[in-house]
């Protein structure tokens, strides 16, 4: 059952579009994303507000006439809608360059729909200065573009943005030390609608949210930790009903390593000796994503969030030809095993139904982990 608790942000989700509507109505630029790697912050400071396209559960007659069949279901839905004319208030769509999936659809985006703005962003791989170098003037490349559609670049303004953002991280971040210890009294079903409604919710408002939904906890009982308790790592995941079969059948998801998750939130901030610097910093320094990382790297993260969270087992869930993920997960379930994490791969596809298989699966390795 929905805790009342989330309902403002359930009812967001649920009306994405007349909400976003309204806000264009009112004269705001809108850009759209599909990556966190985007630098929300500066397009943010910029006037112009930032939000992450959502995909369908819908049929994708429409994409499929642009794209062969293997592409990610997130990403064809995504490019449906935009068909369909559910996104015709966006001003155009910027893309930090993470998987070429994303990136193409980018370029088809924009010569079958149209828009002002159209631009991937190159990001580099490796952790250096001169790697910092190139990232900042990628940045001024996109400031331009930007101020080419009525935006304002202020140092000051941007320095804002990035405290706002940090403090809505932080406040999620929070939430997630909650969860490792059992005190957090939502439903991982309920927890992932919170997260959804930021990537389409102006950030002064969904922080504002953040803290009225905080407010409540004190005054609210505690969720009882019971449980399997388990980790879900993977892609995009915008279904909440997949979280409510796994808490349903037994399961308790204390923690995540999702993009639609603690990846987006970790860490909540960077330094630097400007305001440019310190977003670069926060960029290149993010929880490992597998499209921006090599899988070794990102195994001790994955171990530390299987330690502080007290998961006995990992359910990886990916958007289905997701290369990016499907490549490192053998490794990833190999150096579990060795570890004694027991692992459970499942690929999701673009249909709302859950089919008696996916529930049987997770059943079967929840039996396992007891």
């Amino acid at each position: 059952m929905r805790s009342k608790m989330v309902e403002p942000f359930v009812e967001i989700v649920r009306n994405e579009q007349a909400y976003l509507t309204e806000i264009a109505s009112r004269g705001k630029a809108i850009i759209g994303y599909f990556c966190t790697y985007t630098p929300l912050e500066l397009i943010h400071s910029m006037g112009i507000v930032p939000v992450r396209l959502t995909g369908s559960s819908r049929q994708t007659d429409k994409a499929y006439s642009l794209v062969p069949s293997f592409i990610c279901p997130y990403v064809r839905g995504a490019l449906e809608k935009g068909l369909g004319g559910e996104y015709n208030f966006l001003s155009g769509i910027i893309q930090g360059y993470t998987c070429d999936a994303a990136c193409g659809i980018v370029n088809i985006w924009e010569e079958n729909i149209g828009g002002k703005l159209f631009y991937s962003m190159p990001l580099p791989y490796n952790k250096s200065a001169a790697s910092g170098e190139f990232m900042r003037a990628r940045m001024m490349d996109l400031v331009k573009m930007l101020e080419s559609i009525g935006g304002d670049f202020q140092e000051g303004k941007l320095r804002s943005s990035l405290e706002l953002y940090g403090e809505i991280r932080q406040a999620m971040l929070d939430m997630y030390t909650m969860r490792y210890r059992g005190s957090l009294p939502l439903s991982a079903g309920d927890f992932l609608y919170v997260v959804l409604a930021g990537f389409i919710t102006p950030p002064a408002d969904y922080l504002a949210m953040l803290k009225t939904l905080v407010s409540t906890f004190t005054t609210t009982a505690t969720r009882k930790p019971d449980g399997v308790p388990i980790l879900v790592s993977g892609s995009i995941i915008e279904n909440t009903r997949l979280f409510e079969i796994v808490e349903d059948r037994g399961g308790r998801i204390v923690a995540d390593d999702l993009c639609t998750g603690y990846r987006n939130f970790s860490p909540p901030s960077g330094s630097g000796k400007d305001a440019v610097d310190a977003l670069i910093d926060r960029y290149m320094n993010r929880f490992p994503c597998p499209s921006r990382s090599r899988v070794l790297e990102r195994l001790p993260h994955l171990a530390d969030l299987i330690q502080a969270s007290g998961a006995k087992g990992v359910l990886f869930l990916f958007q289905k030809f997701c290369t990016p993920h499907l490549a490192d997960h053998p490794v990833l379930a190999r150096e579990l095993n060795a570890k004694g994490i027991p692992s459970l791969a499942i690929e999701i596809a673009e249909s709302p139904d859950v089919d008696g298989q996916f529930m049987t699966r997770i059943e079967s390795f929840l039996e396992i982990l007891k």
